[in-house]
């Protein structure tokens, strides 16, 4: 699961996961599964006005299945290997 593969890249950075009811969360990702589960550690809600009661909250497990976007660190995401990891799973779904 070349997704996967990619998070588990990205432990200890800092991300953004916009939720299907429009909340944005920001914080150090910590963990991930396969199912795309997410643990995020010293977190800022990006809209505290309309979120006010996630305020007290300094850590949370987002379920995989609610999440619609989870913004990467541009710097940290090895591109080359992304690329590479595609390609190759193109060519194996072509030869099927």
């Amino acid at each position: 699961m070349l997704i996967f593969s990619v998070f588990k890249t990205l432990t200890d950075q800092r991300v953004t996961v916009e939720l299907k009811n429009d909340l944005s969360i920001t914080g150090t990702l910590k963990s991930v599964d396969q199912f795309l589960n997410i643990r995020l550690d010293a977190i800022e809600v990006m809209d505290p006005y309309r979120h006010p009661h996630m305020m007290a909250v300094k850590n949370c497990f987002i379920r995989g299945s609610v999440v619609r976007y989870v913004q990467l660190p541009a710097e940290h995401v090895d591109t080359q290997l992304l690329e590479d990891a595609t390609r190759r799973e193109a060519i194996n779904q072509a030869r099927r």
